[in-house]
């Protein structure tokens, strides 16, 4: 998901700063063609303020099913056109749903969560509204990849995130993350793959590739961070039936 407000750009420069490019593609080209899931899958993207302000209709003329919205990040940072974007996919009959990036080394999860929900992550049973997303991968500020936590406070940050996230809207978060920051940063944790969806980010692929520890299946997949809708490109993992289902909790 493109960065909004530091000089860093989280897929052009954050994450290649960071190395990990390589991580999440297979090489470093742009896909050449959607991947073959894209036929029959449900298709949506995320944005950002890097997005500014979306044209809505357009993207849903363009295919757009659902989106997921940047609302905050650390416990300091609000996207300023979030207004604009969250609500202008559901007036264009749009299912959208709200991220938070997450900054484990800056507070904690609950505070981060209770942060999130204040501004824009809470949610509602209206058909609308998917659940939350903890965006949590490599640090684009630092070298320190996983934030300088040990494996095990990266795991207890997370479930403090989750823990006030289901307090707060009654919903446990999507995840969204790669493979090998999980596996990297969490020590190959199961501790979240029964109870919360996968949203996986895995570039240049016909296919999502190798899940983190746990998971057995993909809900969401961000499969390129450039497309033909506004911001990253994505699929659900199912139908439009099962994806508003999934609104409904």
């Amino acid at each position: 998901m493109a960065r909004d407000h530091k000089p860093l750009s989280r897929r052009a420069r954050g994450f290649a700063a960071a190395g990990v490019v390589a991580a999440l593609t297979a090489g470093g080209t742009a896909l050449a063609a959607l991947p073959a899931d894209a036929a029959s899958k449900p298709k949506g993207h995320d944005v950002s303020s890097h997005q500014k302000n979306v044209d809505w209709p357009s993207a849903k003329a363009k295919g757009a099913r659902f989106v997921y919205v940047k609302a905050t990040e650390s416990h300091t940072y609000h996207n300023p056109y979030f207004s604009q974007q969250y609500n202008g996919a559901r007036n264009a009959g749009i299912l959208r749903g709200a991220y938070h990036f997450a900054v484990p080394n800056k507070s904690s999860g609950a505070t981060q969560a209770a942060y999130f929900v204040r501004n824009g992550g809470a949610w509602s049973a209206d058909g609308w509204t998917l659940p939350p997303a903890l965006d949590i991968e490599y640090n684009p500020y630092s070298s320190h990849k996983c934030y300088g936590l040990s494996k095990a406070k990266m795991v207890s940050w997370i479930k403090a995130f989750s823990d006030e996230i289901k307090r707060e809207t009654g919903r446990r978060p999507v995840i969204y993350t790669t493979t090998h920051w999980w596996n990297t940063c969490t020590g190959n944790s199961r501790a979240f793959a029964a109870n919360h969806a996968l949203w996986l980010a895995r570039y240049d692929s016909a296919d999502a590739g190798a899940l983190p520890a746990g998971w057995s299946y993909w809900t969401f997949w961000q499969y390129d961070n450039s497309g033909s809708l506004p911001g990253d490109q994505n699929l659900f993992n199912g139908s439009m039936t099962q994806l508003k289902r999934l609104t409904r909790g």
